[in-house]
């Protein structure tokens, strides 16, 4: 029988076999590097694209370091910008940014898992360990049938909002520029990119008092932070009868989160004439509302950031490096380390010697990898804000720590606009997106996998050491 696949089809399946081997050739059987490589290579190929002069709006392209800010900023779902996305890009920059967008916020291995069914290629052991670590799953078969089921779902998400947002923006922009807007919005709501086309940085400041485009920008916000296992397990309730534990904590701590911002937020800004003072009652419930979702990665502003209160932003940067839950499209060291970390402290000073919540324990080995991950984001960020102190002398120090924050957690709110930024000082940031991005997820993965493998052979006499 003659062969009738396309000679384009046989060309890409041969070079995406020959990515994989070479990454697992030089890694050994651990899958994780495969994850922050893929990462890697897709913002190298965005850098490109958006550097292409057809990727520019005006009559010189985009500088490669400012279009590799923006392909990092769009890869690792983050927002922040140094290019105003919507003037400086021409169409094609737009729709080279949806992609990389889209591919970031579902990982580098959904779309390679993806590409491998259309190609007829079956996963092999190795692709099914990198799938069930990247979804926080605990078993390796129906991989295949679940990123199938993220992609498809993720998409029929996508194009509900893109019909919502369409509503405001096709009056506003013609049915074809329009519709496209819509879409646009809708995959950087639903990755928490934060990415706007509006043009001159204003992100959805002039829809502050619009209740739909805020309702369907956080709806999005919220189904693409809780994580995709969240959602298939809610899913999958009624064969269940019972959430399991994660669902449980990301559900919890994750809207405990927002409530305790919406508070404060409130609180806080309710009198302040730059931010909701203006507003009316029921606009500052709105957009209070909104800024407690956005601190979760979502990367859009209803107000000027830099107007807030000092309390405020001191208080968003805790938010922001939280981030979003495990698996999702979002970063930071996610919701559920800060649940385990405050279970605790709560076990530790009820004198009890394990973790024990909605009726069940938590393995001990956990503790330490969230003390470790904490620790390791929280240095990273007070390294990150000391050295952007010296290259940025005239910037607030609490801007630039907010900076960090948003960098770090993957927000891409900015109080001090990340355009201000001096060379050195962007690829602190860069290097900050990618680490908040890639690095919580990989560096829980190599903890587990070395907690699980560990043997110690030799065991030291204990012995007291005086803390507090």
């Amino acid at each position: 029988m003659l062969n009738r696949t396309p000679v384009a089809i046989n060309f890409w399946r041969r070079a995406l076999n020959r990515l994989i081997q070479i990454i697992y050739r030089r890694n050994g059987f651990n899958p994780l590097p495969v994850i922050a490589t893929g990462f890697a290579g897709l913002i190298l190929v965005g850098s490109i694209l958006l550097s292409l002069p057809i990727a520019s709006a005006g009559p010189r392209a985009v500088s490669w370091f400012d279009a590799l800010f923006t392909s990092t900023s769009a890869v690792c779902v983050t927002g922040l910008v140094v290019r105003d996305t919507g003037t400086a890009y021409s169409t094609f920059g737009h729709v080279v940014l949806l992609i990389l967008i889209q591919m970031g916020g579902l990982g580098f291995m959904t779309f390679a898992t993806l590409l491998f069914r259309v190609m007829g290629r079956s996963l092999s052991l190795k692709d099914r360990m990198i799938m069930r670590d990247s979804f926080n799953e605990d078993v390796l078969g129906g991989m295949a049938r679940l990123v199938q089921w993220v992609v498809t779902s993720t998409f029929c998400v996508e194009l509900t909002g893109a019909v919502l947002f369409a509503f405001r923006m096709v009056p506003m922009y013609g049915p074809v520029k329009g519709a496209f807007y819509a879409l646009f919005h809708s995959v950087s709501a639903f990755c928490n990119a934060g990415f706007d086309l509006f043009g001159g940085g204003r992100s959805l400041t002039g829809f502050s008092g619009d209740v739909l485009m805020n309702l369907t920008a956080m709806a999005l916000v919220v189904i693409g932070g809780l994580g995709f296992s969240v959602l298939s397990d809610l899913l999958k309730r009624r064969e269940r009868r019972r959430l399991r534990l994660h669902t449980r904590l990301v559900l919890v701590s994750y809207f405990s989160l927002m409530a305790v911002s919406f508070v404060l937020v409130l609180a806080l800004e309710w009198n302040n004439p730059a931010t909701l003072g203006p507003m009316s009652v029921g606009e500052k419930i709105l957009n209070a509302f909104f800024q407690s979702i956005t601190l979760r990665t979502a990367g859009f502003n209803t107000y000027d950031q830099q107007a807030q209160r000092d309390c405020t932003k001191l208080i968003s940067c805790f938010m922001m490096l939280i981030g979003a839950a495990p698996a999702s499209t979002g970063g930071g060291i996610k919701v559920t380390t800060l649940a385990v970390l405050l279970l605790t402290v709560r076990m530790v000073s009820r004198g009890e010697s394990s973790i024990k919540v909605f009726g069940r324990r938590i393995e001990s080995g956990l503790i330490q990898q969230t003390v470790t991950i904490v620790c390791i984001a929280v240095a990273l960020v007070f390294v990150d804000v000391c050295a952007l102190s010296l290259m940025q002398p005239g910037a607030e120090f609490l801007d630039l720590l907010y900076e960090c924050a948003s960098a770090m957690g993957t927000v891409g709110i900015s109080a001090i606009g990340s355009a201000s930024l001096v060379p050195l000082s962007r690829i602190l940031i860069i290097i900050t997106m990618f680490t908040g991005r890639v690095g919580p997820l990989t560096l829980a993965l190599v903890l587990a996998r070395k907690q699980s493998h560990a043997r110690e052979l030799i065991n030291y006499p204990e012995e007291h050491v005086m803390i507090g």
